[in-house]
């Protein structure tokens, strides 16, 4: 059974780099094989969700003491937003079905989808760092090659989020260096490190750069609202309204919970700080936007803020409230994104000037718009 952790990975990571390669001619078969690894995902995920202390482990290399093990591991936490990101990514599969017709790379998407749902999981099952940036970096080239498939403008934005994110990775792999050589060790279950001297603040600073950058907050957040405008629908509602909220705020939460021991009340209050700056502005930037997907941008980077807020107060309340603002924030922003696309796809347009009157015309999309922004107001 251990072996669903490394078939839930390496399944799509190896059926998405493949259909990269294929011909447009092949869409039905990538169509059809993503349809079917994406529902085999689902039901992995469901049977992880059930089971605890499932373990895999993968002996790479080894160099004198040097060793390079793929350590998989479940923990609560990880297998609460594995169930949840397996199911976003087959309901974005089904929703391109129709959305993504016209688009010139299907294969190219679909593989990225599969790039991505592989490498979130590698990054939630991950007990190893140097495995888990792996996949991180799995998940922030897809999102590359998935934005650019919003044909005109969206090679802009695809190269300003990789370029946005792509650094805050390089202040990731300078983090987990610092870590190595405070801890000795690269597994995650083994680091405790404390804050309270000047190196071990500098890699919690380092890594909590590339958390809040995926996650979106601010000052680190451009990338998304220029993704939004840009970006196929699709693509925004499954990664950065979901998948890279999910594993923004999860890799903070390792970080606060699982890797260091919060000495120092600053890093407390500098986390505070970016929440509460995030919650204010965003939500103002979005009341006067007048594209629909620029708004939702915003408005989900806002969102972040409150589960930034929760962290940063170190109690067991304020982690179970991030965690649960992340599910739904994600389920809700997704969903809005999702109509946002299907108005933009009736209609021609996504600036809200032009938009009135669609009521009638698109009663559902109406009906799940609604609901989706009430959940936001609670």
């Amino acid at each position: 059974m251990d072996n669903i952790l490394r078939n839930i990975i390496f399944l799509p990571l190896i059926a998405g780099f493949v259909m990269l390669f294929l011909p447009n001619r092949t869409r039905p078969l990538s169509r059809a094989a993503t349809i079917v690894i994406s529902i085999l995902t689902c039901i992995w995920a469901v049977q992880i969700f059930r089971l605890e202390g499932l373990t895999y482990t993968w002996s790479i290399l080894q160099i004198d003491n040097l060793k390079l093990d793929l350590l998989l591991t479940t923990t609560a936490l990880s297998r609460f937003i594995l169930l949840f990101a397996m199911g976003f990514g087959l309901l974005i599969i089904l929703y391109s079905l129709k959305a993504m017709v016209g688009v010139k790379r299907p294969n190219e998407f679909y593989g990225s989808v599969l790039l991505t749902i592989g490498g979130t999981a590698g990054i939630l099952l991950s007990n190893h760092l140097l495995f888990l940036l792996i996949f991180w970096e799995i998940v922030t080239v897809s999102l590359y090659i998935l934005i650019t498939t919003g044909g005109r403008n969206s090679n802009f934005a695809a190269t300003k989020s990789f370029a946005m994110i792509g650094a805050s990775d390089g202040a990731f792999l300078l983090g987990i260096a610092m870590v190595w050589a405070l801890s000795g060790t690269f597994v995650i279950s083994e680091i405790s490190l404390g804050t309270g001297t000047a190196l071990p603040i500098a890699a919690f600073l380092l890594l909590m750069l590339a958390a809040i950058t995926k996650a979106g907050a601010m000052p680190l957040h451009t990338w998304l609202p220029t993704s939004g405008e840009y970006a196929p629908a699709s693509v925004m509602a499954l990664l950065p309204a979901a998948i890279d909220k999910l594993l923004g705020i999860y890799l903070l939460v390792v970080i606060v919970k699982q890797l260091f021991i919060l000495n120092s009340a600053a890093l407390s209050i500098i986390m505070a700080i970016i929440g509460s700056v995030t919650i204010i502005i965003a939500a103002m930037v979005a009341l006067v936007q007048n594209n629909l997907k620029k708004m939702l941008a915003y408005s989900a980077i806002s969102q972040v803020g409150y589960m930034i807020l929760g962290i940063a107060t170190g109690t067991a309340v304020g982690f179970a409230g991030a965690v649960f603002h992340m599910l739904n924030n994600a389920i809700y922003k997704c969903c809005l994104f999702l109509c946002g696309g299907a108005v933009e796809d009736a209609t021609g347009t996504a600036e809200l000037d032009k938009l009135g009157g669609l009521g009638k015309k698109m009663p559902l999309t109406f009906a799940a718009c609604l609901i989706a922004s009430l959940s936001i107001s609670g």
